[in-house]
């Protein structure tokens, strides 16, 4: 596992916590800075903003990833309630396929915001070198 996907899960895993950001950063700069080298936080700060999407549905889907994915969990439901009840197995098809995109659509979603999530901690990071009366 490279670092940089090791410091996504610590990423992810911090998505879990119900706090405010501030405190998701906190928690995080402190794991990141016992663990990762400042030469190995430079590479990956650059790796993430080579990778990072930049289009317009991608931000959306950072940041309203629920909102996004809500069609398609209605299309799986819908799908769902007329193949149970007019018996057709072709709408369930539709639930199938609905369930499947929103649950891309989420996880995307879930990534995308713990990269940010990283991208934030380690400015934060460099941001507290240049300035350590702050």
């Amino acid at each position: 596992m490279s670092q940089l996907e090791r410091l996504l899960l610590m990423a992810e895993d911090e998505l879990t916590q119900y706090s405010t950001d501030a405190r998701k950063i906190e928690r995080l700069r402190r794991k990141i800075g016992i663990s990762v080298s400042r030469q190995e936080q430079q590479e990956i700060k650059k790796t993430l903003l080579d990778e990072m999407p930049t289009g317009q549905f991608s931000k959306m889907v950072e940041e309203q990833r629920q909102t996004v994915a809500l069609p398609f969990w209605g299309i799986a439901g819908l799908g769902l309630l007329l193949g149970i009840s007019t018996l057709q197995p072709l709408d369930l098809i539709a639930t199938v396929i609905g369930g499947v995109i929103a649950i891309r659509i989420q996880r995307w979603g879930w990534q995308l915001e713990a990269r940010r999530l990283l991208l934030n901690t380690l400015e934060d990071i460099e941001q507290r070198i240049q300035q350590p009366n702050s």
